[in-house]
């Protein structure tokens, strides 16, 4: 038999006599008892706790999908706006063409800043509030500068006249409310104003253009004056606003020349010339002129009036139509020269004076119509 025994033994160190005498009788006893027993004395043991490990498992962390926000463009370059102060009153308009339709108007000695330039540099682009994207157009003959302003090209390398329905004017012009020199002026236009041609007349020396301050938004202009490509594709419209016909294939025969019909009254007079142009180093040194005179009816002479800057004028003259011209050069009401049709000719002349060329048609029995168109040039 095996009997498994705990017991705890005392502490024999802790010295009693009495006490030390009682437990060692006891154990002799119980060692007499237990002489024929097996006795196996374990020990025991306290077991290790295991230890609790307790895993925290958090949630898994949610990877944001892409943004769909486009990233911002890439910064532009910025035009560091050129100050300069407006001459006098002067529009502000939408394009640079005094065809264009005017924003506002600002007053002189008001400062301005320039952040571009039309590819002939007569036109400035400006910041202006009251404009689309906050800019607008102004002439530059009418801004002083402390020096060029070097401000970028807006628009291209140049204005394009190949599409059919632009062209460029190639010096100061007037807009007609008709296609004619006796209808009225609405405006002006200057060299390198673009203009958008929206017809013609019958014979093709007027071209009709937008221009929003004339009737229906449409002006007239000589087309002399323009540099211009298809013209003969263009609409033929009337001098009221009517399209009598369509452009002319280059592959077809013109259609005959019109009836002979007298020039329209335009009211010249050598105190108030049809035009009156005064050359300079700076701007204008040529200048085309496109008009008509017939006799006995209708405006029977024309006055042109120039001032050069040189000592030295050179005039061409050509004509068309069944009549005949007179043409002299006069200066202080005294005639210098005469021209004839087809005349190339070399003026002296004396700087920052006075001229005036009269364009007279003789005298007939029968209407006799003649177109002509002069080229005046200040040589230096």
């Amino acid at each position: 038999m095996i009997i498994s025994q705990q017991f705890i033994l005392p502490n024999l160190f802790d010295y009693n006599p009495c006490v030390s005498y009682k437990y060692f009788s006891i154990i002799i006893l119980f060692a007499l008892f237990c002489a024929g027993c097996e006795i196996q004395v374990q020990e025991i043991r306290p077991e290790t706790p295991t230890a609790l490990i307790i895993t925290a498992t958090l949630p898994s962390t949610l990877t944001p999908p892409p943004s769909q926000t486009p990233l911002p463009p890439p910064p532009q370059p910025t035009t560091v706006p050129v100050d300069g102060t407006a001459s006098t009153q002067i529009n502000v308009r939408v394009e640079p063409s005094t065809a264009s339709a005017v924003l506002g108007i600002i007053a002189a000695n008001t400062k301005i800043q320039i952040i571009g330039k039309d590819p002939g540099e007569n036109w400035w682009q400006i910041l202006y509030p009251e404009g689309k994207d906050g800019k607008g157009w102004v002439a530059a003959q009418y801004v002083t500068t402390a020096g060029k302003p070097e401000v970028p090209v807006i628009g291209g390398v140049g204005p394009n006249p190949n599409n059919g329905n632009a062209a460029i004017i190639q010096q100061k012009l007037n807009i007609r409310s008709g296609p004619g020199t006796g209808f009225n002026s609405l405006g002006t236009l200057n060299p390198q104003d673009v203009v958008s041609l929206t017809g013609k007349d019958a014979n093709g020396a007027w071209l009709q253009i937008d221009f929003p301050a004339g009737a229906a938004g449409k002006g007239w202009v000589n087309a002399a004056f323009v540099q211009a490509q298809d013209v003969d594709k263009l609409p033929i419209v009337t001098g009221s606003g009517e399209v009598v016909g369509t452009g002319t294939p280059a592959d077809t025969p013109l259609p005959p020349s019109p009836t002979v019909v007298p020039a329209p009254m335009d009211n010249d007079s050598a105190q108030a010339p049809a035009i009156n142009i005064a050359f300079s180093a700076t701007g204008t040194r040529s200048v085309q002129y496109t008009s008509d005179v017939s006799s006995p009816n209708g405006d029977a002479d024309d006055w042109i009036q120039f001032t050069p800057f040189t000592q030295t004028v050179r005039i061409e003259l050509t004509c068309t139509g069944n009549g005949r011209l007179s043409v002299e050069v006069l200066q202080n009401s005294q005639s210098i020269q005469k021209l004839t049709c087809g005349a190339n000719q070399t003026i002296l002349t004396k700087a920052d004076v006075a001229y005036l060329l009269h364009i007279q048609a003789t005298a007939s029995d029968q209407l006799n119509y003649t177109q002509y168109t002069l080229r005046i040039t200040s040589i230096p």
